[in-house]
């Protein structure tokens, strides 16, 4: 794949990524389900770095969803403390790549020393003008939805002034363009809850491969599939009038 051929064409502005099959991926090498993890966060690093590389200005990741609270006590413990960790450790990865931290999410429901890791990790990234990884973490669409709602009616907004603008501006992602790529690994093809709002004319790929073992090659080839996509965004290109 030429990454030189990929950035001069039309690089995707904003990629989110369903980052699946860590369980299944330890599970295949008879491996615990956290290591896993640990090696989903290797992936992660690589392929944000590789976005970056090419200039995509957005990048995604679904971290920990708010139905993630329903798996085991052990499970959930470690990737709190593996996204504490990460945020405290990687400083120096996010400045090499000029990486600005973002979170998405209902920080209030999570615990108070990883709320804390994510806000330090945003300020201290705010001012690196390179791609912005954005963390969905303790993210549901419908939990945002909700609370976007919630914040409009506290606003006392007029019904006749509320449109979709004012929805966008009062989602997590209210300065963010939408999602222009759509990535699921691990052979599911669903949304599971993701982004609802912000994939409304997303293009979609979903590869059968194990989160842990999606590397930039792979990746860089999902970008140029993006590329080839007609998008008419519910128009007809050329339409004669």
């Amino acid at each position: 794949m030429n990454v030189e051929d990929i950035k001069a064409g039309s690089v995707p502005a904003h990629v989110a990524i369903i980052m699946d099959g860590n369980g299944r991926w330890a599970r295949q090498k008879g491996l615990p389900r956290t290591s896993g993890h640990k090696e989903g966060l290797s992936a992660a690093k690589r392929i944000v770095a590789a976005a970056a590389s090419i200039g995509v200005k957005y990048v995604t990741l679904y971290t920990f969803s708010t139905e993630n609270w329903k798996r085991a006590q052990e499970e959930v413990g470690y990737l709190m403390n593996l996204i504490k960790s990460h945020l405290r450790a990687e400083f120096q990865f996010y400045k090499d790549n000029g990486i600005r931290i973002k979170h998405i999410g209902n920080l209030s429901g999570l615990p108070e020393d990883v709320q804390k890791e994510i806000i330090n990790a945003q300020n201290d990234t705010a001012h690196f003008n390179g791609t912005t990884c954005i963390l969905a973490i303790n993210y549901g669409s419908r939990d945002e939805i909700t609370r976007c709602i919630k914040n409009i009616a506290e606003k006392n907004i007029r019904v006749g002034d509320i449109n979709e603008e004012t929805v966008k501006k009062y989602l997590d992602t209210g300065d963010i363009p939408d999602v222009d790529l759509m990535i699921r690994t691990g052979g599911e093809k669903r949304l599971s809850n993701f982004l609802l709002w912000q994939c409304a004319y997303s293009e979609f790929i979903f590869s059968d491969t194990l989160w842990p073992d999606y590397g930039e090659e792979e990746f860089f080839e999902d970008i140029s599939l993006f590329q080839k996509r007609n998008r008419r965004f519910g128009g007809v290109p050329n339409q004669a009038k």
